[in-house]
């Protein structure tokens, strides 16, 4: 049965407004940075809330929307994700990882210590949902990864765009995160962001991103 269609509807812009919020957009997000010291500031919780709104917005397969925010706040439930992460984040370090690749992240001053997960006031752990159960019966979701991946990107940027700072983490493996937030069998842990305010004395790597010859390959 189809669902009920209707008119599409979009303000039409001029070139020259294309040009314009094409080209803020842009410096927009070029501003945005991985941080990883947090200040413990509080955030307005209808404020997290939008950010979680925007982040659904994401087009999925088959408009399953295939996905879970948990938020979380409590900090005694900060404090037990912070150990086990770190757990597992030592492991890594410590042998899981390839040579090359702690090569790679040397420049960067990553560790396997995570204190900005009990530091920052928010943190959104994203799931995402392989399956659901309908009537009984177990229906798969579609495209999962791809439709929380876009998910992920419009969220960061919503984080961005409310003037807060986040990070993307991904301890693996990330079970540890559905058992301790209790989440059900058909949800998988997919990404972990903390989110506030930047520290006052915070720094970051002074990284050049790719230029647009390096990203774009034109067909014409």
């Amino acid at each position: 049965m189809l669902h009920k269609f209707i008119p599409f509807k979009q303000k039409e812009l001029t070139t020259e407004e294309q040009l314009t919020k094409s080209k803020d957009f842009y410096h927009l997000l070029n501003e945005r940075r991985s941080v990883r010291e947090f200040s413990d500031r509080s955030v307005p919780k209808e404020v997290i809330e939008n950010i979680i709104k925007a982040g659904g917005t994401a087009p999925s397969g088959a408009h399953k929307e295939p996905w879970t925010f948990c938020v979380i706040s409590n900090s005694a439930l900060k404090t037990e994700i912070r150990k086990a992460a770190e757990e597992e984040e030592k492991k890594s370090y410590g042998g899981r990882m390839s040579d090359r690749w702690k090569e790679d992240l040397e420049p960067l001053g990553t560790t396997w210590e995570k204190p900005f997960i009990e530091i920052a006031p928010y943190i959104i752990v994203v799931f995402k949902r392989v399956h659901e159960t309908v009537e009984g019966e177990k229906r798969n979701n579609y495209y999962v990864n791809e439709s929380i991946g876009i998910a992920c990107g419009m969220l960061i940027s919503a984080i961005h765009n409310a003037g807060l700072v986040t990070l993307t983490h991904t301890p693996s493996p990330m079970n540890f995160l559905g058992k301790i937030l209790k989440r059900p069998e058909n949800e998988r842990a997919y990404l972990l962001l903390p989110v506030g305010y930047a520290a006052n004395d915070a720094e970051v790597p002074d990284l050049q991103r790719k230029t647009i010859n390096e990203l774009m390959v034109v067909y014409n």
